[in-house]
């Protein structure tokens, strides 16, 4: 996944949950910071010149409907992932929520284009991945990396990267053009899903995205309990 699509859905999602929140520089974090740079410029051309042309152009083609329901049935398949891990941490009450909204979503919701689970009660949760476990499990987040178009990661986060391929049921498909095809419309979708919320970012871009990520992933490690930079409140 490409940078933005990655980072800028955590600075949407940071800006509704934890508004107010003064972000503080995060240099101590950032020890590659010279060559992560180089990698962020890099992730954000491609960005520009070739993901973000491609998902504007499947908007315009694309019935907003359409958009909207691909975009759920790819969220429905991350439940998947979301299940194992909230086992993994012993949140035994969000995996049944989770389970309830991949079987109902999956069945009712055809493949998850529609979100009946919400109407019974059932609702989208953060989500989980391994890179939260392994913090939860008491895991170091360690230095902060940004990946060749994956974008920004943890040293904590990276491992997680390969676990979650086992997960992925996309991954599953054994027609390589077609799973790859469809890897390609995910990105595209999710891409699509925040054309807007990249007019967020302020300053410096790269440590903008820089801080807004490690605040985020402390907000999800420790279900919504962050320290502020006084180091007293918490916002949950």
């Amino acid at each position: 996944m490409l940078l933005k699509v990655s980072v800028i859905r955590h600075m949407l999602l940071l800006a509704l949950l934890m508004p107010g929140l003064v972000i503080a520089g995060s240099t101590e974090n950032d020890p590659f910071e010279s060559y992560n740079r180089v990698i962020f410029s890099f992730n954000d051309k491609v960005d520009r010149w070739v993901l973000k042309p491609v998902t504007k152009g499947y908007l315009f083609v694309t019935p907003d409907f359409l958009e909207r329901g691909v975009s759920r049935m790819f969220s429905n398949i991350s439940e998947v992932r979301n299940i194992v891990n909230d086992v993994l941490q012993g949140k035994a009450g969000q995996a049944g929520n989770d389970t309830g909204r991949l079987l109902i979503n999956s069945t009712f919701g055809i493949a998850g284009f529609f979100d009946v689970a919400r109407h019974a009660g059932l609702e989208k949760s953060d989500g989980e991945d391994y890179g939260q476990t392994f913090g939860v499990w008491g895991v170091e987040e360690g230095a902060y990396l940004v990946l060749p178009l994956l974008g920004p990661r943890t040293l904590r986060d990276t491992p997680g990267i390969l676990l979650d391929i086992f997960l992925d049921p996309v991954g599953v498909i054994n027609h390589v053009p077609t799973r790859n095809q469809v890897y390609g419309v995910q990105v595209v979708s999710l891409r699509a899903d925040l054309l807007e919320a990249e007019k967020l970012i302020s300053g410096d871009r790269y440590s903008f995205v820089r801080d807004v990520y490690l605040q985020r992933r402390e907000f999800l490690v420790n279900d919504g309990e962050v320290e502020d930079d006084f180091g007293d409140d918490d916002y949950n």
